[in-house]
């Protein structure tokens, strides 16, 4: 197997040179300690995958209302902050880089998640098909609350503050998660925002959310450190769009026009979908994710399908995929029954090359 030398590249990302091409993908582990805040045991896991040319943390609630799994950390409280102060700490001191993924569900919650035992919130009252897990078991999704113009503004703030909790917590950048089926995407996709006022019908009006979320962080991170993530046909939490190809390249075409640090797209759906005009749109540096190994990986990157890559099982269960992939040497496979639970079992246990 030859060696994936473009990939193990450096490559200049806004202020940073990254050391290589390979991006740890957000990976929500549900292991955050009392608070939604990370522990000790995020500061290995984090530490130990610190060779990666870019860490984007596991998804992270910009608020109580965003919450809506289990153990998922925040990023809007001072023991939030304080915790994942030590997880940068760590990283920086392996000398790797690392966004946090800023994140709202939307209607992907439950009363019994929200602090105020609300409705969930999304931009039309639909609800997603299928269950959540809750403390009360598996529960199907509610029909959530439509937020009104008056609550919008107040939910670009959530983000703008939770930006600025991450740049005190020290991290490099963060990455907007506008994918899977969670807030924005909500907002961007027609099937589930049926809104008649400024953010629904038309693309322009589907894509008003994001603009104005990028437009309230960028005085914090500048667009330089900023990031988004889109998924433009990925079929989670029956989400749909009548057109996707004019959706999200509206919203890469808008996103290209504010200089950020990149674009993340889950590559994952509809096989005609033409990411490359997705890339071209959007004008920026690219991050594919979906499905990769280093072959296909070195293969996207030298024909300019894509600038990095994003990896998630493959780094969830290789604490030193770098040192893999320079040698050639087999991957440890991941035990999806540890993905959300176990503690360190299934999370800083995998055996690196050295043990």
């Amino acid at each position: 197997m030859p060696l994936p030398e473009t990939l193990l590249s450096p490559i200049e990302l806004g202020p940073y040179t990254l050391r290589n091409r390979a991006v740890m993908a957000p990976l929500t582990r549900s292991r955050a300690g009392e608070g939604d805040a990370p522990t000790s045991l995020a500061v290995d896991y984090y530490r130990q995958r610190a060779t990666a040319g870019l860490i984007v943390t596991e998804g992270s609630q910009i608020s109580a209302e965003g919450k809506g799994y289990p153990r998922t950390p925040g990023i809007f409280s001072d023991a939030q902050v304080a915790g994942w102060s030590q997880v940068t700490q760590a990283v920086h001191a392996e000398g790797g880089r690392i966004f946090l993924q800023l994140w709202h569900v939307g209607r992907l919650s439950h009363s019994t998640i929200q602090a105020d035992g609300g409705l969930p919130v999304a931009p039309s009252p639909i609800a997603a098909e299928g269950e959540i897990y809750t403390a009360m078991g598996l529960q199907p999704y509610e029909t959530p609350r439509a937020l009104s113009l008056e609550d919008i503004p107040g939910v670009v703030d959530d983000f703008r503050h939770a930006a600025e909790s991450a740049k005190r917590a020290g991290f490099d950048g963060v990455e907007l998660h506008g994918a899977n089926g969670y807030l924005i995407d909500q907002f961007l996709r027609d099937g589930t925002n049926k809104r008649t006022d400024a953010y629904g019908g038309s693309v322009e009006n589907r894509v008003r959310l994001l603009k104005e979320i990028v437009e309230a962080i960028i005085p914090v991170f500048g667009g330089e450190r900023i990031g988004v993530r889109l998924s433009p046909t990925i079929p989670v939490f029956s989400m749909s769009d009548s057109d996707p190809a004019a959706t999200f390249g509206h919203a890469a075409e808008t996103l290209g026009s504010y200089g950020l640090a990149y674009l993340h797209v889950v590559q994952i759906g509809d096989p005609d979908f033409d990411y490359v005009a997705l890339k071209r749109r959007f004008g920026g540096t690219y991050i594919a994710n979906g499905g990769f190994d280093a072959d296909s990986a070195e293969i996207a990157i030298t024909n300019g399908a894509a600038d990095l890559i994003a990896f998630g099982t493959k780094f969830l269960a290789n604490p030193d995929l770098i040192e893999r992939f320079r040698s050639g040497a087999p991957l440890n496979q991941p035990d999806p029954a540890t993905f959300y639970q176990g503690e360190e079992h299934g999370y800083t246990d995998y055996p690196a090359l050295s043990n």
